[in-house]
């Protein structure tokens, strides 16, 4: 049993890797035929990761007889835990949430010149990163800025437009 559950991790693993380098070559060829895409690339592969963990550890779980009624009531449990901590707003998961739609929907994307405008002060820098928690601007001065991705999802930005 032990030997079929070792061979069964190594295929899991294996395909794991497979699908990984094929999604970088696609993303990649996709890239270089789309320029507007080159900005946003980064995030997605982020993205992608996370995606292709979850689903490797799953089957994992499944592979070592974890019970399928178990796995889904700590997922949902995990997922409950997740939906209370959204509606804190200085929370880790609304960094994420925000970070998501930061990345799908909102205006500025990467490399986008803009400002964050607060009612005591201004900030001014290029996007060179949205994470999962944060959004980094660099400066003119040549400074590193971290803003929270709830604080830049909520704060009026202003973008510079490229003529």
């Amino acid at each position: 049993m032990l030997k079929i559950q070792i061979i069964e991790t190594i295929i899991a693993i294996s395909v794991f890797i497979v699908l990984k380098i094929f999604i970088k070559g696609y993303f990649e060829r996709v890239v270089s035929k789309n320029i507007a895409s080159k900005n946003r690339i980064k995030v997605v592969k982020k993205a992608l990761n996370i995606i292709l963990i979850s689903i490797l550890l799953i089957v994992l779980f499944s592979i070592f007889g974890v019970d399928q009624s178990e796995l889904a009531m700590f997922l949902g449990s995990v997922l409950t835990v997740i939906g209370i901590a959204l509606f804190a707003q200085w929370s880790f998961l609304s960094n994420i949430t925000s970070g998501v739609i930061i990345f799908f929907n909102h205006t500025a994307k990467l490399e986008d010149v803009v400002t964050i405008i607060d009612k005591d002060y201004e900030i001014e820098g290029r996007i060179s990163d949205i994470g999962l928690f944060f959004v980094i601007l660099k400066t003119k001065d040549h400074e590193q800025i971290v803003i929270p991705n709830s604080v830049f999802l909520t704060k009026m930005v202003k973008k510079k437009i490229q003529s």
